[in-house]
């Protein structure tokens, strides 16, 4: 098979009718449109808009230098998982103008994904804040743009993480990294819920 033909993603089947909410959050340019393009199986629907000289007043670009586009409002992927389930992706805007989104975005969500450039890390403590608040199962994926690798104890402190909270390394341009972080994602959800089944069956009952 030639790498033309490998490249080629199988469009989703019509017959899926049980739909998994997944967000990715994380300060601007983190690359959370970059991660829902990597992984997603169909065309992503990207919303983003050319950055201009006028959002500089705005939007502080100073540790994105290179970057030239910005989303507005989210992009949006699907994944297959098997006949009858697929998973929504949604990529959240990074800007702080577009923050009042989140929360709407974070309805009827399973889970979400916290995008961390370590350089920049004080610009995840909204997405984790808004996030506990919800109590959305989430985790953090430290996405990689070079240079010295923080330790995880280090960025753990740092966003002071509760330490069920799974803390892994990614390359969002990588399919296969973006994937790991999504079935992390999903383990740590499948082990929150069990964890609180057993607790409930544990804990004496009430009668009336």
């Amino acid at each position: 098979m030639d790498s033309a033909t490998s490249d080629v993603r199988t469009p989703l089947g019509a017959t899926a009718d049980n739909g998994l909410k997944i967000v990715v959050v994380g300060g601007f340019g983190v690359g959370k449109t970059t991660m829902v393009r990597s992984v997603s199986e169909i065309r992503p629907l990207n919303t983003e808009e050319t950055m201009t000289r006028a959002g500089e007043a705005v939007d502080d670009i100073s540790e994105v230098r290179g970057k030239t586009a910005t989303t507005v409002p989210f992009d949006f992927g699907r994944i297959t998982l098997d006949e009858r389930n697929v998973l929504y992706l949604f990529g959240a805007p990074g800007q702080e103008r577009f923050w009042f989104l989140w929360d709407r975005l974070f309805s009827g969500t399973l889970g979400a994904v916290v995008l961390v450039d370590t350089r920049r890390i004080d610009d995840s403590w909204y997405a984790i804040d808004r996030l506990e608040r919800h109590g959305t199962p989430f985790i953090v994926a430290c996405n990689d743009f070079g240079g010295a690798r923080h330790a995880h104890s280090d960025v753990r402190e740092a966003l002071d993480l509760d330490p069920q909270v799974p803390l892994i390394d990614c390359d969002a341009r990588t399919r296969e990294s973006s994937k790991q972080v999504l079935i992390t994602l999903v383990q740590h959800i499948q082990s929150r819920y069990a964890g609180q089944r057993a607790h409930a069956a544990a804990s004496p009952r009430e009668f009336v």
